[in-house]
């Protein structure tokens, strides 16, 4: 199974949207008193992660 760059793009954008999920799950449940920093940091990675989506094809 050969990896291009458009599979690379789609996997990397999934494990991103993944961690950020985790973060913000993580302050919700687990810190709820550093919550705001976690889900700051994982609607970062949702950013990250939309934009490897959406270069997916373009480069």
């Amino acid at each position: 199974m050969g990896l291009n760059k458009n599979k690379i793009f789609g996997y990397s954008s999934l494990i991103l949207f993944l961690f950020g999920t985790a973060l913000i799950l993580l302050g919700l449940f687990k810190y709820p008193e550093h919550a705001i920093g976690f889900s700051v940091s994982g609607v970062g990675f949702y950013a990250i992660a939309w934009a490897f989506n959406a270069l997916r094809g373009r480069v």
